[in-house]
């Protein structure tokens, strides 16, 4: 399937979608306190995209029950909100989906609730800064796989693994499109397959394990670990190649 190109007005309609998700994040991570609940987050979290006017795009994508992915210390990826209460030293991942006239918005962060460890702070740090590395050396003609395999370089060298199994993703008129991004080289060459193209738009979203990249899910079908049974860390852009380079579309005006 070919990875779709967009036209100027197709990435303004992609950043509006967008610009709602990184002010539903910024809110959301300003509520992670000792004694909210993640089922308050994700009403909190609704509420406000809603009140943006979109809507929460993985409420029901799926199967997936509820807007806000709340993924606590040990969860990498996909948390269900439960009546779980955050508690101080707590790390937590929200990742949030946003749909506006028929275009899609994705982006995620960690934060800590309260006071947390050194280590905590450093497991944040390098899932934030894989993000960043990834989109400062993202241009046209450097193919996908030579950008999963900088970034397996980038968490390795740090001391960490990506968790396997899961990727970025193409977004657009739907919440999920080609190409697929793993944080790590997959099946080849990095000289392989597809390269990016002006135009493209397309989610990163380094997930950190700290030992081993194998993922595990829990019982309930969507929350994912790794095998090592270690915090994790996950953050996420939604990125448009524009002018030569990848431009953020998740974040405020």
């Amino acid at each position: 399937m070919a990875i779709p190109i967009r036209k100027p007005a197709e990435i303004d309609k992609l950043r509006k979608a967008n610009i709602i998700v990184a002010k539903t994040l910024k809110y959301l991570s300003g509520q992670c306190k000792p004694g909210v609940s993640l089922l308050e987050l994700d009403r909190m979290g609704e509420e406000y995209i809603r009140s943006l006017g979109a809507r929460p795009s993985f409420k029901g994508l799926y199967g997936f029950p509820a807007s806000v992915c709340t993924s606590v210390n040990e969860v990498i990826i996909h948390g269900v909100p439960t009546e779980y209460k955050l508690q101080e030293g707590d790390i937590i991942g929200l990742d949030i989906g946003t749909e506006l006239d028929g275009w899609y918005g994705d982006a995620a962060v960690t934060v800590g609730v309260g006071t947390i460890s050194k280590a905590d702070e450093a497991l944040i740090q390098i899932a934030k800064d894989t993000l960043y590395f990834a989109i400062e050396i993202i241009r046209p003609g450097l193919r996908f796989k030579e950008l999963s395999y900088e970034i397996e370089k980038f968490i390795k060298a740090r001391g960490y693994q990506p968790l396997h199994g899961f990727c970025g993703h193409g977004i657009g008129r739907k919440p999920h499109e080609e190409p697929e991004i793993p944080n790590y080289l997959e099946h080849g060459s990095p000289k392989s397959g597809p390269k990016i193209k002006e135009g493209m738009v397309f989610c990163l979203e380094p997930m950190i394990c700290q030992k081993l990249g194998t993922p595990k899910i829990l019982e309930d079908k969507w929350s994912v670990v790794s095998e090592d049974g270690l915090r994790g860390s996950h953050y996420e852009h939604t990125v448009a190649v524009i002018g030569g380079k990848a431009e953020i579309l998740s974040k405020e005006d």
